[in-house]
């Protein structure tokens, strides 16, 4: 089992939105920029994000994306299913055809694990991680790292929304 770098980046770029969304609108490329993700996968991701109504966006100069709802209403479990993810830890994708026709004699185990994985990422939310000491210390250096050296964006490419 393991969350492969979509339901990753998906989580990454909605902190990041949380974390500099409160003064308005932020684009992609900004958050391309702190976070190393490039743009045409955030856009992907987001469209699925906006499609589960867990952002909003504004268009034109000074638009982007929000969180388009409190930040202690969006959980973690939530974003990752808004992109097509799955934490399941079953073989077989919880179908039980592990072992053939037949379950495997250890189903029940890894569907335990993604049991508890699911209880686990839907007890923590956008605000609770904001909360965290070493995401604030993180975020802080991203931004200064990217004010000191920004990378080039494309013309344009700073205002999609």
């Amino acid at each position: 089992m393991k969350l492969t770098t979509k339901g990753r980046y998906a989580v990454t770029a909605m902190l990041d939105l949380a974390l500099h969304g409160q003064d308005g609108p932020v684009s992609l490329a900004e958050i391309s920029a702190r976070q190393g993700i490039s743009l045409s996968y955030l856009e992907q991701l987001f469209a699925r994000l906006r499609k589960h109504q867990l952002v909003s966006s504004t268009r034109g100069p000074g638009g982007g994306y929000r969180v388009a709802r409190d930040l202690s209403d969006v959980v973690i479990s939530e974003i990752i299913t808004a992109v097509n993810e799955s934490v399941d830890a079953t073989q077989c994708g919880g179908r039980e055809n592990c072992n053939g026709p037949g379950r495997c004699l250890t189903h029940d185990l890894w569907e335990g694990l993604s049991a508890q994985i699911e209880e686990f990422l839907s007890g923590v939310s956008l605000q609770d991680l904001i909360h965290q000491d070493n995401v604030q210390t993180i975020s802080v250096r991203q931004l200064r790292d990217t004010i000191q050296s920004p990378v080039p964006v494309a013309a344009g490419a700073a205002s999609r929304a």
